[in-house]
């Protein structure tokens, strides 16, 4: 039970006043007395209309539910388009206007490349994503199924050079395509140097010097210029890394000495505060800030085992060349790291009011992660974050333009209070929510100053389209959602809204995740129609993902492709508004069966390693044993799904606890390995994991807009009161 320091009217946690005292405020240039004060005219200016928009939403969704109960099925378009507009679900269109939002790094506003997202509480990952910036391909190609195994080339246990070659091979055929030489292949080159005009000049086996066709190419280098250790190069904004060290084990092999080459792979990275975290106390929420200044300061290290060799990971250096003309600069050795805070809904015990009743954690979040990221503005840290000056503050969940004008509002009145000028905070828009894709162009206009980019997140949106429409009709199969009319129209029209408000000439306009981590020859082979849709970054699930990943923005020049995109805009609208219901349902019993299956497995293999091992993002095997990461997005559809077809009979209340029995046993055997694991099976009225399961379905339909979290946060704090009782 956390202790409070009374500020004002507001009951602090010790924990939380004590990091800001002792740990965020030293060095900020805001005076203690000052922050408090601020903080306390926020929260209690601002949550009466937090609570306000929320209650907003319950009524919305209520008025939803009498319409659909009154009007069978999905209804006659124009009249539900009315009806939408009356409730204040569509709201009235403005005029167009273009974003003006200022002081975008590159990492926004120039350079399009692969975007991960990172459990802020784990420091490994954090660490792994924020060093990501750069990514071996040697590595990426040789440990992924992008290099198959045919002739010899397996991976084994030890290093292969059957593999290896294949795997130089591809990589230096990359770089011809980025930086093709006038006269050969890199794969003949035995040496490079940079000759007296600050050209790159490769020499072959038979003695032929060549240059770079296109001498833009060249970027610079490291060590001599007639012997250089690394060179340079840059395509589409992005670069390229050749590294040579001929007494390297791989060096040694190769005729130009070249023992690696890495790719500028994710240029930013979203430190998360919400949905891949399991945060759920004080406690948890001090931690997950902690992380976020040792980001921010550069102070940020843990250990990490590697056989019998333990070593510190701490966030990396910049990195220092030599241009062609002979002008030392750097190159960023980090991603651009962003925070996302969380939505409007949860409140947390940080903060009470004096009634004892918890705040808003969006408001929580905002002031104190904008307070911990003034020490980068301030360039306190060890390296820069920012070198414009900005601090990157991604919102998630929020309902329409009125949500997003109250967030615009809580960064002014941030600013104001930790003397920042107007729009240093940006705000990414999360578009996962259906009443903000239906009414993005005003959601943008409302933050057009400080807006940076726009995402797509197909499960949650699915989750919302399900929960939305709940009495419409059964919802057609999970699987069928990726090809529903809605689903396509969605993805178009945010792309449509970005280009058209010109955010995409600005920042990003984003695009969702690569669920199978293990399936790289896949994502290679798929991922690149996200650009070719018009997307200049999209989400990635690890770091050798990102290195992939990165090789799709030297196929396709987004810039070209947002271009002709911006000239056959179109609008989709109606088709946003197509209920992905099922009019005639025929599905077999074995079909439904598969069905609850799937979804109980998905929903069991997630929740119980979040309830009772707090771990908000998995890589959870589904049923045919493919890795699929699972988070909170991923949970609301599934729950959601199986919450609506237990409500149009599709499936019997009987059937789907038999279901989530069946497969938590499955559950439990995926997990036999795990010493730390505690079967569900054993006792499912006593598994906290396997009734937090049963509650997200049996009680679905009761969860505010389908999400998932009151229910999760609720388990959790039982689970962690179990176990600090049994210690």
């Amino acid at each position: 039970m956390s202790q409070y320091i009374k500020i004002g009217k507001l009951q602090v946690a010790e924990g939380l006043h004590r990091l800001i005292e002792q740990e965020v405020l030293p060095g900020t240039d805001v005076d203690k007395q000052q922050y408090w004060d601020g903080f306390e005219r926020i929260l209690t200016e601002l949550t009466p209309e937090n609570r306000s928009l929320l209650k907003q939403r319950e009524e919305i969704q209520q008025k939803m539910d009498e319409w659909h109960q009154q009007n069978e099925g999905i209804g006659e378009r124009e009249a539900y388009r009315s009806f939408l507009k009356e409730i204040g679900y569509l709201e009235p269109e403005q005029s167009d206007f273009h974003v003006e939002t200022t002081r975008l790094d590159d990492e926004i506003a120039v350079q399009a490349g692969p975007q991960l997202v990172v459990p802020a509480n784990n420091a490994r990952y954090a660490l792994n994503a924020a060093n990501a910036r750069w990514g071996s391909l040697y590595d990426a190609l040789y440990g992924t199924d992008v290099i198959d195994e045919t002739d010899g080339a397996t991976k084994g246990t030890s290093y292969n050079p059957v593999r290896g070659e294949k795997v130089i091979a591809r990589s230096k055929q990359f770089v011809d395509s980025i930086a093709p030489l006038e006269r050969a292949s890199h794969e003949q080159v035995t040496s490079y140097r940079i000759d007296e005009e600050g050209q790159l000049i490769a020499t072959t086996s038979d003695g032929t010097e060549t240059p770079l066709r296109h001498p833009g190419s060249f970027a610079g280098y490291q060590g001599k210029p007639s012997e250089p250790t690394s060179i340079l190069l840059k395509h589409q904004n992005l670069h390229v890394d050749i590294q040579i060290d001929r007494d390297h084990p791989i060096g040694k092999s190769d005729k130009a000495g070249v023992k690696d080459i890495e790719v500028e792979a994710a240029v930013s990275t979203i430190i998360d505060f919400e949905d891949s975290v399991t945060a759920v106390d004080a406690e948890d929420k001090v931690d997950v800030y902690r992380h976020w200044i040792g980001l921010m300061k550069g102070t940020l290290s843990t250990k990490v085992s590697k056989g019998d060799k333990t070593i510190e990971r701490t966030l990396n250096p910049d990195r220092q060349y030599v241009s062609p003309k002979g002008e030392s600069f750097e190159l960023q050795g980090r991603s651009l790291m962003l925070v996302r805070n969380v939505g409007h809904l949860m409140t947390t015990d940080l903060v009470l009011d004096e009634s004892g009743q918890e705040m808003p954690e969006g408001i929580v979040d905002t002031l104190v992660s904008s307070l911990i990221a003034k020490h980068d503005l301030l360039g306190n840290g060890k390296y820069r974050n920012s070198r414009k000056g900005s601090i990157y503050i991604v919102k998630p969940k929020m309902h329409g333009s009125k949500e997003v004008a109250f967030a615009n509002r809580l960064f002014a009145e941030v600013e104001k209070m930790l003397g920042m000028s107007p729009n240093t905070l940006k705000m990414g828009v999360m578009d996962e929510e259906r009443r903000t894709s239906l009414n993005l162009k005003n959601a943008i206009r409302a933050v057009k100053e400080r807006i940076f980019f726009i995402n797509t997140g197909f499960l949650d949106r699915t989750g919302d389209e399900i929960h939305t429409s709940f009495y419409a009709g059964p919802m057609i199969r999970k699987g069928e959602m990726k090809t529903s009319a809605w689903l396509n129209a969605y993805e178009d029209s945010n792309v449509t809204y970005g280009l058209a408000t010109r955010l995409g000439d600005v920042g990003q306009i984003g695009k969702g995740m690569w669920p199978m981590p293990d399936e790289m020859k896949a994502m290679i082979d798929n991922k690149e129609s996200q650009l070719t849709a018009g997307g200049n970054t999209a989400w990635v699930p690890s770091p050798t993902a990102a290195t992939l990943h990165a090789l799709h923005y030297h196929n396709i020049n987004v810039d070209s492709v947002q271009h002709h995109l911006r000239n056959e805009l179109e609008s989709r609208f109606d088709e946003l508004l197509d209920i992905p219901v099922e009019a005639n349902p025929s599905w077999s019993q074995k079909e439904i069966q598969e069905e609850l299956e799937t979804n109980a497995q998905s929903i069991l293999g997630y929740v119980v390693r979040w309830v009772e091992h707090g771990v908000g993002c998995s890589k959870v095997p589904n049923l045919q044993d493919i890795g699929l990461m699972e988070d909170r997005a991923t949970l609301r559809i599934s729950s959601q799904h199986m919450a609506n077809w237990l409500y149009h009979g599709i499936c019997t209340e009987d059937e789907v606890i038999t279901t989530m029995k069946k497969m938590a046993r499955v559950v439990d055997k995926q997990n036999a390995d795990d010493p730390n694991y505690t079967s569900m099976s054993d006792d499912f009225e006593n598994s906290t994991g396997f009734q937090a399961a049963l509650d997200l379905v049996l009680k679905g339909k009761e969860q505010p807009n389908g999400y998932t979290e009151p229910v999760l946060h609720e388990k959790r704090q039982e689970h962690k009161s179990k176990a600090k009782a049994n210690i």
